[in-house]
């Protein structure tokens, strides 16, 4: 009997796709094992994995330096985050503005920022600006291209959670007497925000993963003291290997955080 497309797309699946389905992430799953032991026998056939180059993980002073360099990371992330989510805000509430000399240099700001390169806007921080007198520290200069770049991502996230709120929200909220700061913030906004937590969890990811750029400034952060061990030890795959394994860390701490945000309210 033939299944309507709405029921291919949406129905349950049948039992023979079921047992196609586990056979096929049966054979994905053995083509990246047989890839990984390549990859690990190639390490091993170079010498990358040989016990000198992993000798130095057991010195407290090796995970210190890295513990700083993570810090780094954070406090850059999270300053950029910071600024983001506020002047995504910002940039939304000009978006979503009636007036057109409020909503039009607000487009224009998101378009600009969206579609410039985070690393460009490092540079400007970096050469431009001193030039004009305007310094920066190397903490700046990284990291507020990160959160301007971000923001104007963010802002659309922001746009796209809002105008998937039924309208009848809001309208209801007006018909109560309630002022339109009070509807966006206490009825649109929050019910948004619920909408759009995956996307803002890609974002913040991005945000950390972004802060490896701190090569450009030479701001300490945990890529920058992973290539200060590499030069001093010659240590690469070790090295990469450790610091890909924090970076993951981070990354899932930010998602297992945000699980409670995008919770639904009971």
């Amino acid at each position: 009997m033939n299944r309507s497309l709405e029921d291919i797309l949406f129905g349950a699946p049948t039992p023979r796709a079921r047992t196609l389905s586990r056979g096929m992430s049966v054979v994905a799953a053995g083509v990246l094992l047989l890839l990984a032991a390549g990859i690990v026998w190639r390490f091993h056939a170079v010498g990358q994995l040989d016990a000198r180059y992993w000798k130095f993980f057991a010195w407290p002073t090796t995970w210190a330096f890295l513990a700083k360099g993570l810090l780094g990371t954070l406090a850059s992330a999270a300053m950029a985050a910071v600024i983001a989510l506020s002047l995504g805000l910002v940039l939304l509430a000009g978006r979503l503005a009636r007036t057109r000399l409020v909503r039009w240099p607000a487009v224009a700001a998101i378009e600009f920022l969206r579609g410039t390169p985070t690393l460009l806007l490092i540079y400007v921080c970096f050469l431009v600006l001193p030039s004009v007198g305007i310094k920066l520290s190397t903490y700046w200069m990284l990291t507020l291209p990160i959160g301007l770049s971000t923001a104007a991502v963010v802002a659309e996230v922001y746009r796209s959670g809002v105008l998937a709120v039924p309208r009848g929200q809001a309208d209801a909220a007006r018909s109560l007497g309630m002022t339109e700061i009070q509807v966006f913030f206490s009825i649109v906004f929050p019910q948004a925000l619920r909408y759009i937590v995956p996307a803002l969890v890609a974002q913040l990811v991005i945000v950390v993963k972004d802060t490896t750029f701190g090569y450009v400034v030479t701001y300490g952060e945990l890529m920058q003291n992973a290539r200060v061990l590499i030069a001093n030890y010659h240590s690469l795959v070790p090295v990469y290997l450790i610091v890909a394994a924090l970076y993951c860390l981070v990354n899932y701490a930010i998602s297992r955080a945000s699980r409670r945000l995008g919770r639904p309210v009971h």
